[in-house]
């Protein structure tokens, strides 16, 4: 059992205590396990994993809970506050304020307390649990015409639960209002552990004695102090509490972030889907300008107004290509208008009206489609991308989402402006502009410490004070706001907010050091916390200036990794989906390595047990690389980690058998028929898999009778010379390019570069396949053996550098293999001019037919084959999404004809993650994500397309489905 941290917390008297006993935690351990029918950790590895949310804040807490149901949570509320112990409670833990932190027990209702319980679509209402994804109930209602009104870019993470904490609002709050304005009933239980149902008409204001004279002795501040503008979030909403607002308690509970109550339950209000939403663009030349026309665009009642900086999406186009960005009007700034009507033709002429007033020359109007989408979706990945500052400095939240009053937006952003410039700091603004409300995240230096922080949060606190604004607009308070209150509100209405905390929380266990008695803006800071991480070799990391604890904390925890984004064509993070477990989400790992830099709380540095777990099930897909808005890159992170762990030291079996694996291959090429032969025996092959640290359930793919390089020297070459003198005996000059053939395609595969050497051929290439040796080292970089990979990689480089540095382009067929010399040579050789001259000059076979340097010129007489007859399911490889992208390749089946369905997400082989032992059923679980229910769906005669062997293997494995790469696609059908 871990031993407690020293943590201060109230006694039943009310009074601070500090708490380090033992015996004390091991009792309260018992407790929650004796009434709770779901999990109880206080193991490190949990305690970790929570210990942070998307904020800049650090608060390990002492147990984790993930409840099974309603009535499990109610135990573990029970419990705690027996205990005296303190509780936050927690959705998908976005919040980028501090609000999801907490030092006692930490209830996560994300996991299992998601249930939509009833949808009343004539009363146009849904009751819910707590940890229900936003978009989850959005994807429910849709079919009845429905949806909920706020959406904030996290919803398909985010909790209804958190969103009703913080008051969460959201681009189409301009026209649908915030959270608070869409809660109809509040399940809830208080700190005193009374349950009630909180609602309109002063139902639940009963249960808390004292309320409604708290209100009555209050109301002229409650009058002029609380409710000025629609963005007004920070500090208590009790206006809801007066009698002209209905005496709404559920309203008034809405944004307290669990500091007096923990929801349950909630009844929400749904509103009708917009028809025909429109986008109108409009650009101007910075973004308080931009601002300044937002008073008069509000009159027509748009449905969003967004604000966008240009800088923001230059770092889109970095990061995601230039195709990622439709054509913009000209503009150092955007605003991003969405209207609608009740036909296309009404929501044209309302977006026509929007440009009329718009005071710019410089608009665009985008109907609903992909365009409209892309633009929403640079918006969306605002929270990520703007973690980083047009020059690659780490931004940070804490003054993320300052709200004034529309009409003052213009003169506030000047201001922010020039208060950023006196601190020489810089970020990339962006956010609701039509409620006010600003996203801003400042590359304020917290490595060291949290002072400039402090300093500058004050100053901008009071900033805004003078526009009449409020320090959060929809987020909430947290750690990072609840000090700077003053600054808003007079001492008065920080009085009232004591008081009315109190009446249901006295003893102050619920989120203590938010909002009331609030801790520190400085206190509590992840970052400066982190030391430097020592590194002995292997990966550079030089896009984070070769700081290692610079790397991970890259992830601010933003979560998109916790989101089913596969609708959507995205990949990551496929272990999350198969076990909906924090553990294995790209962001819990990030967390457990953050605490590995910071070395109190996991304490054993790279051989920290708690590190190795959370990166066990990391399948090294590296969807992360390219999906997490942050450049968050776990791949290269746990091939760091396990060179650290055995660098002179004895490895893991599995490191050998299948680390080695090109090694074996080749040895195994001398006689391949005879190891087959052997292979097929299942008692042989079940205990060569269980000696090789391998699941006895997989099968050992069979090695080739024929190699390619073998066939190339009996065959190919010839055929090569032969396409270079053609039948006249003349020597036409025909563009040279280099075949590199992977250990996996040479000696497990050979068929796939044979058939690449036909397509070349026809499509006039003069091929050639270099004698000396060229392997990756993949799977040498995948078990962590970096040392040994650089060995390869340096053979390699000798062989295909000069090609290379010649302008000679270099065809690889196996993805990962390819995604290797597009990436992880540069960071292990980034002083070498030979691997960037290797990494620019291979392309995969359908960029190399595609790209206006490299294709087949008018004179090659190449035809692309016609694949109208083909119908597929094609699974891009992981690497290959992340590193290259599969765009091309689409373009060029469906520019053949080709009918596609091209699967998100990854197959689960992932290499040697899914032969590994331990990993078996995982895998099978990532593969029914995509790959099998379509391989199920398959009509007879569709080819099943996959360039990757992990891919193919995966499909034969599993469903008996052989597949089809590219190259072998083209050349049957030349």
């Amino acid at each position: 059992m871990a031993t407690p941290v020293e943590v201060e917390i109230n006694g039943p008297d009310g009074a601070p205590r500090s708490v380090r006993s033992a015996d004390a935690h091991a009792a309260l351990v018992a407790s929650l396990r004796a009434a709770v029918d779901g999990e109880v950790s206080d193991t490190t590895l949990r305690r970790a994993e929570y210990s942070s949310d998307a904020s800049n804040y650090r608060v390990v807490p002492q147990v984790v809970v993930i409840p099974k149901d309603v009535d499990d949570a109610l135990a573990a509320i029970t419990v705690t506050r027996e205990a005296g112990v303190p509780l936050t409670t927690r959705g998908a833990g976005t919040s980028c304020a501090g609000n999801s932190v907490g030092p006692g027990v930490v209830i996560d209702f994300s996991r299992h307390v998601n249930t939509i319980h009833h949808l009343d679509v004539e009363n146009r209402t849904a009751r819910i649990d707590p940890g229900v994804v936003m978009s989850s109930l959005q994807k429910v209602a849709a079919p009845h015409g429905l949806r909920f009104g706020p959406d904030p870019s996290t919803q398909n993470r985010a909790t209804l639960g958190g969103m009703i904490g913080n008051n969460a609002c959201g681009p189409h709050a301009v026209a649908y209002g915030r959270t608070a304005d869409n809660v109809v009933e509040l399940d809830v239980v208080d700190g005193r552990g009374r349950r009630f149902t909180a609602g309109a008409d002063g139902q639940g204001v009963d249960r808390v004695p004292g309320l409604g004279e708290l209100v009555t002795a209050n109301m002229a501040l409650l009058r002029t102090e609380l409710g000025r503008f629609g963005r007004q979030v920070s500090g208590y909403s009790l206006e809801h509490l007066l009698p002209e607002n209905g005496t709404n308690l559920a309203k008034a509970l809405v944004g307290t972030e669990g500091t007096v109550m923990s929801i349950l339950g909630a009844t929400v209000n749904l509103v009708p889907i917009a028809g025909a939403p429109t986008l109108v663009v409009l650009g101007y030349p910075d973004m308080p300008s931009a601002a300044d026309a937002v008073p008069a665009l509000l009159a027509h009642s748009p449905l969003a107004v967004e604000g966008l900086d240009a800088r923001l999406v230059d770092v889109v186009r970095r990061a995601k290509g230039a195709g990622s960005v439709p054509a913009l009007p000209p503009g150092g700034g955007w605003l991003m208008v969405e209207v609608g009507g009740t036909t296309a033709q009404e929501a044209l002429a309302n977006a026509e009206a929007i440009v009329r007033d718009s005071g710019t020359s410089a608009t665009r109007i985008l109907p609903a489609g992909p365009e409209a989408t892309a633009m929403w979706q640079i918006r969306a990945d605002g929270a990520g991308l703007a973690g980083r500052t047009p020059s690659g400095a780490q931004a940070w939240p804490g003054w993320e989402d300052s709200a004034v009053p529309p009409a003052n937006l213009g003169a506030y952003l000047r201001d922010l402006d020039a208060l950023m410039a006196q601190y020489g700091v810089d970020g990339l603004p962006y956010g609701h502009f039509g409620d006010g409300c600003v996203h801003l995240r400042i590359d304020i230096p917290l490595e060291a410490s949290g002072d400039v922080l402090r300093s500058f949060m004050t100053d901008a606190a009071a900033l805004v004070g003078t526009y009449g604004g409020s320090l959060s607009g929809e987020h909430g308070d947290g750690r990072a706001r609840s000090e700077l209150l003053p600054s808003m509100y007079s001492a008065e209405a920080i009085s009232v907010f004591e008081q009315f905390k109190a009446l249901f929380d006295p003893h102050d266990l619920l989120n203590p050091g938010v909002l009331v008695r609030p801790d520190a803006v400085d206190a509590h800071l992840r970052r400066p916390a982190a030391k430097p991480v020592a590194l002995s070799g292997g990966f550079g990391f030089g896009h984070d200036g070769g700081d290692f604890t610079t790397s991970v904390h890259r992830c601010v925890g933003v979560g998109k990794c916790r989101a089913d984004s596969t609708p959507a064509g995205g990949f990551m993070c496929p272990s999350y989906l198969a076990t909906k477990d924090e553990k294995d989400s790209t962001r819990g790992r990030a967390r457990v390595l953050q605490e590995m830099a910071n070395g109190t709380l996991v304490t054993g540095g790279w051989r920290s047990p708690e590190v190795h777990e959370a990166l066990d099930l990391c399948l090294s897909c590296k969807a992360c690389s390219s999906d997490c808005p942050a450049g968050v890159d776990m791949a290269q992170y746990k091939s760091q980690v396990l060179h650290e762990s055995y660098k002179g030291r004895l490895r893991p079996i599995n490191h050998y058998a299948l680390g080695w694996l090109p090694r074996w291959a080749r040895l195994a090429s001398y006689l391949p028929r005879l190891v087959n032969g052997l292979l097929s025996i299942k008692p042989l092959a079940k205990t060569a898999l269980t000696l090789g640290g391998m699941d006895s359930r997989r099968s050992i793919p069979s090695f080739a009778d024929v190699p390619f390089r073998t066939w190339w020297k009996r065959q190919g070459a010839a055929l090569a010379a032969g396409s270079r003198t053609g039948s006249t005996g003349a020597a036409p000059r025909k563009p040279k390019v280099v075949l590199w053939t992977d250990s996996f395609s040479d000696s497990l595969a050979p068929s796939v570069p044979e058939a690449a050497v036909k397509v070349l051929l026809a499509a006039g290439y003069d091929v050639v396949v270099p004698e000396g040796e060229a392997c990756c080292g993949l799977t040498w970089i995948s078990t962590g053996q970096l040392d040994g990979a650089k060995k390869k990689l340096s053979t390699l480089l000798d062989t295909l550098g000069p090609f290379a540095v010649n302008g000679v382009p270099i065809v690889g067929l196996e993805p990962s293999c390819t995604a290797v010399l597009r990436s992880d040579l540069l960071d292990l050789f980034p002083d070498d001019p030979r691997a960037h001259a290797v990494s620019t000059a291979t392309h995969t076979l359908a960029e190399l037919l595609t790209d206006p340097e490299t294709k087949p010129g008018p004179d090659s007489g190449w035809t692309m084959p016609d694949l109208s007859d083909v119908t597929a399911v094609v699974q891009p490889h992981c690497h290959q999404y992340s590193v290259m992208g599969y765009t091309t390749d689409e373009a060029l089946l469906v520019g053949a004809g080709a009918k596609i369905r091209t699967l998100a997400g990854c197959c689960g082989l992932a290499g040697n993650f899914g032969m590994e032992k331990g990993h078996y059923d995982v895998s099978v679980a990532v593969a029914e994500n995509a790959l099998l229910p379509a391989l199920r769906e398959a009509g007879e005669g569709d080819v099943f397309l996959a360039d990757g062997f992990s891919c193919r293997t995966q499909a034969d494995d599993l469903a008996g489905v052989k597949g089809t790469a590219l190259a072998e696609l083209l050349a049957a059908r030349l």
